[in-house]
């Protein structure tokens, strides 16, 4: 007898409906795996490890972003569903300090795949040294040892970085290690490239001091032989004080200064009011914590080399 024969229709139709859930079930567990569409599931903390993860993943990762253009990085919050996801993801690159939320959903994930960018490079304290802001600075985030963060803004320090992410992928996604060494030893030749831009493009101005709302540009200032003076310090939103703003009036006349820079991301407010009481030009110098359609630029390196331009015109680059 035909056993096959017994089975009716429509049980038939429930096993291969069951079967196809099976298949979807294995498909959606992907995540559960680290993988994504057949990917490596990678979660950037905002854009600067974002574009690291994807042009030295490129073809073999499907990166995600917890922060969405135009939010400031610094303010994120996180919901219960994205701390999750960071326990699922095949790897989480971050940059501890930047980003409080995301420091602390990192650890309540339980995420075991996971580079941290301040790990990868030597971080430095910019909050008190002689053309580096000024005493009393907050720090966001990182409260061990005040350490700036903003690492990304070094063309050197960010191909650090870049080795650091490829290498984490290697581990991540062994099978496709040939692929992350090559793209990783673009991305340092492309920032290679950069830093000889910046160097030559400011070997020679009519002054070295440049004055910002925001206090990001610590380690590019040290490595180009400038200095830079915030108005409020780390915080882009933060009010100057009456004698920080007296104080910078005295430093723009005596360092020949004509323009204060504002960020994208932020108020112009502060910057324009400054630069209202002392005669000063405005313009934007881009901390790169985000790319929005009011950037200077798609992505990091071209917003760089518009940075670059921005400081030569202000700095009467020769």
């Amino acid at each position: 007898m035909n056993v096959r024969r017994l089975i009716p229709a429509a049980a038939l139709s429930t096993a291969v409906a069951l079967g196809l859930g099976a298949l979807t079930a294995c498909s959606d567990s992907e995540a559960g795996s680290g993988r994504k569409d057949g990917k490596l599931d990678v979660v950037a903390s905002f854009y600067p490890m974002q574009y690291l993860a994807e042009r030295i993943g490129a073809g073999h990762v499907s990166v995600r972003s917890l922060t969405k253009p135009g939010v400031e990085p610094h303010d994120l919050e996180l919901s219960p569903r994205q701390t999750a996801s960071l326990g699922k993801a095949g790897l989480v690159v971050y940059l501890k300090g930047v980003q409080p939320a995301v420091d602390k959903a990192i650890g309540q994930s339980g995420a075991r795949h996971t580079v941290d960018a301040a790990g990868l490079t030597k971080l430095e304290d910019h909050g008190t040294e002689v053309g580096h802001g000024h005493e009393g600075e907050e720090h966001h985030g990182d409260s061990e040892a005040g350490a700036d963060p903003h690492v990304w803004l070094d063309p050197v320090k960010y191909a650090e970085v870049a080795q650091g992410v490829g290498k984490a992928l290697e581990k991540a996604d062994p099978d496709n290690a040939a692929d992350y060494r090559k793209n990783t030893d673009a991305v340092v030749k492309d920032l290679g490239a950069l830093d000889k831009k910046f160097a030559a493009g400011l070997k020679t101005t009519a002054t070295r001091t440049f004055i910002t709302t925001h206090s990001a540009f610590g380690y590019l200032a040290e490595r180009y032989g400038l200095t830079q003076e915030g108005i409020a310090g780390i915080d882009p939103e933060a009010e100057p004080s009456p004698a920080r703003v007296k104080e910078l009036q005295s430093i723009a006349k005596k360092d020949h200064v004509d323009t204060v820079f504002f960020e994208t991301l932020a108020s112009d407010k502060t910057a324009k009011t400054l630069a209202g009481d002392t005669g000063l030009k405005t313009d934007v110098l881009d901390p790169l914590e985000g790319i929005t359609e009011k950037s200077r630029g798609d992505d990091y390196l071209k917003v760089m080399e518009s940075n670059l331009a921005a400081l030569q015109k202000a700095l009467g680059a020769k």
